[in-house]
């Protein structure tokens, strides 16, 4: 058996799921048995032997975490997937212990009717929760990289407008550095084609010629090929005259 991690208690229930229905979801896709422990929150593994996927048995306790830490079921199951990955926030890492401004920036990373949520996941394609003193986020690595400067934006105490401001600035750098490299890599097929298609003799002669200087490149120890380097070409030769 193999201790996973340890939930909230009062989110034990819903890790378990109506007549054991989210756990069996997670035993299924994770190809294990789950124990949980209803008294501390811990919960360990039994791997199936033969059925374990090495990548899901390292990724079944970011599940687990995103569970109990307020994400629904459904959503965090994403994370077995290669693509997806979990990044958490400790609130208190920034305002301290102080419930007060735990709660007031809970209610910042939320927004009115959480709007200021719902614009962050919309414009990275991330889904947040925020549980307790922690925030968790699931995402593709591009998504979490767009979305981390602004959480912790809001965290450090900026204004929501110009954290809104910054993420739909950096989303568009990305999607411009995105279409670059498309774009790069398909001038650079398209010119050898057009290149080989309209001037083939050309692209022959280029071709020789790196057979040629790939040729010439000869270890000075080894006699055969020196000898064979030194050989005259059927139209080549060697006249000596006195000067």
């Amino acid at each position: 058996m193999e201790h996973l991690t340890r939930i909230p208690k009062d989110r034990i229930a819903v890790l378990i799921g109506k007549r054991g229905a989210t756990r069996k979801m997670i035993e299924e896709a994770c190809g294990a048995d789950l124990e949980i422990d209803s008294k501390t929150g811990d919960v360990s593994a039994i791997w199936n032997i033969g059925e374990a996927d090495l990548i899901k048995r390292m990724k079944i306790p970011d599940v687990i975490n995103a569970i109990g830490r307020g994400l629904a079921p459904k959503r965090a199951i994403q994370l077995i997937e290669d693509e997806m990955f979990l990044q958490m926030y400790d609130i208190r890492k920034w305002v301290g212990r102080q419930p007060n401004q735990t709660r007031r920036m809970r209610s910042r990373l939320i927004g009115t009717n959480g709007r200021i949520r719902t614009l962050i996941e919309e414009l990275t394609g991330t889904e947040m929760a925020i549980y307790g003193s922690t925030i968790i986020v699931i995402g593709d690595q591009e998504g979490l990289d767009l979305a981390k400067p602004a959480i912790e934006g809001i965290l450090k105490g900026s204004e929501h407008g110009t954290v809104l401001y910054g993420l739909e600035q950096d989303r568009k750098r990305q999607r411009i550095r995105s279409r670059s490299l498309e774009s790069f890599e398909d001038k650079g097929y398209e010119e050898d084609s057009k290149f080989d298609t309209l001037v083939p003799s050309l692209a022959d002669a280029r071709r020789k010629r790196e057979r040629r200087f790939k040729s010439a490149q000869v270890d000075p120890e080894n006699e055969q090929e020196v000898a064979e380097l030194m050989e005259f070409a059927e139209d080549e030769g060697a006249v000596f005259e006195e000067e």
